[in-house]
């Protein structure tokens, strides 16, 4: 029998797995940073920074005194940290390796296949020379092995080297050491990956457990699609087969989407008391980056928040409803708009330029206050020194 969940409580379920109901006040540190990571599963690393890039701003709207210098010590130094694939690219547990490793050999042969499509035949003709000379010589950036006369292009227009490298990463012969200007700087995975975590082996059957069941726990609630769909290293098909082997540690929930209709999802049954104790989460507004996890999954923030979100980076500008890079906004539990801003670095100012609040949530002094004080505090993350309204920039 399930068990009927109301929307409310369905979100703050969502939140509160996606830590976003915890104190974002509350001194967070190294360790504190690397259980906030952990605790998600992962963050997706995007390059564009139109305020801050997607990693430090999916942080920051957790918790105020992160600091971008923590993440790069756990990254680089402590090597707690490493960055490969789930979805895109992102920042991983480098506990989860040993997981991570049935990816790899599951992307080769497809890499293979549709590389050869793009590239042509002889496409991985680099890839055993760019491996030795990181061996024999340490890391490189792509830049350090580009022949001489290849002319720059975009990820279509690789070089052999430059293929080579993103292979050998993919794969997992390769990590990425450090970033450098955001460059990539690649060298042996067994350079990079602590000891225990690169020598250890996971059986396909303890795996695809794991990954279902580190997927569930950070949902709280979810279909065997949803499951699948969170870390995407393990099938639909598998993903489907594990709740049904599981089903007796599992209870079904109804729950309730944003337009009353229940969904049948699962949860862990000795977790469902503590799901349905889901804290309320703090009643500040928050920015939240585009690739936030908790707006990942498009068509579950629909259903949970009637929010629809895309973002709009890749549509032609006559064709964008609201703009290149816009921001959800989230307030306690609902997402209640979203705002177009973006860091003039060389004014020093957050410029803020409209501002779109979802039907039914008024413009009251109140909000807008909230709303000032998160752009002010997002405007210090920044970097920046001041905040500018734009005249008209409340639509």
């Amino acid at each position: 029998m399930s068990i009927p969940v109301p929307n409310t409580l369905a979100r703050k379920i969502f939140l509160e797995r996606q830590g976003l109901s915890r104190p974002p006040t509350k001194v967070l540190g190294r360790q504190g940073l690397y259980d906030m990571i952990h605790d998600l599963g992962f963050v997706q690393v995007d390059s564009i920074q139109w305020v801050e890039r997607a990693h430090h701003q999916i942080l920051f709207s957790r918790n105020q005194t992160y600091r971008p210098k923590d993440l790069q010590h756990l990254l680089e130094k402590d090597r707690s940290l490493f960055e490969h694939w789930t979805h895109d690219a992102s920042v991983i547990p480098s506990a989860f390796f040993p997981y991570w490793k049935h990816r790899f050999v599951r992307r080769e042969a497809k890499i293979r296949e549709n590389w050869a499509k793009w590239r042509g035949e002889g496409f991985d003709q680099a890839f055993d020379e760019t491996y030795a000379r990181i061996r024999d010589t340490g890391p490189v950036m792509a830049r350090d092995v580009k022949a001489e006369d290849h002319k720059s292009g975009g990820w279509w227009n690789w070089h052999p080297s430059k293929t080579a490298l993103e292979f050998l990463w993919h794969t997992g012969k390769l990590a990425i050491a450090r970033r450098e200007g955001f460059q990539k700087v690649y060298d042996l995975a067994e350079r990079v990956i602590p000891t225990e975590h690169h020598a250890a082996e996971v059986e396909h059957e303890a795996f695809v457990d794991w990954a279902c069941r580190a997927a569930l726990s950070r949902l709280g609630f979810a279909t065997s699609g949803e499951i699948a769909a969170f870390f995407k290293i393990v099938t639909p098909e598998e993903a489907k087969t594990w709740l049904t082997d599981n089903r007796e540690e599992l209870q079904e929930l109804a729950i309730e989407t944003v337009d009353g209709k229940p969904r049948s999802s699962f949860a862990f049954a000795d977790q469902v008391g503590t799901l349905m104790g889901a804290p309320e989460p703090p009643a500040r507004i928050r920015v939240l980056s585009p690739f936030d996890p908790l707006i990942r999954d498009r068509n579950r923030t629909e259903r949970l928040f009637g929010f629809f979100y895309r973002i709009e980076v890749f549509v032609p500008e006559p064709k964008r409803q609201y703009g290149y890079y816009v921001f959800p906004l989230l307030e306690g539990d609902r997402l209640i708009g979203r705002i177009d801003m973006k860091a003039e670095r060389k004014e020093g100012l957050l410029d803020v330029r409209r501002l779109w609040l979802e039907p039914g949530v008024k413009p009251s002094a109140g909000r807008l206050e909230r709303l000032e004080a998160e752009l002010q505090r997002v405007a210090r993350f920044a970097g920046m020194e001041t905040v500018r309204l734009q005249p008209g920039w409340l639509g």
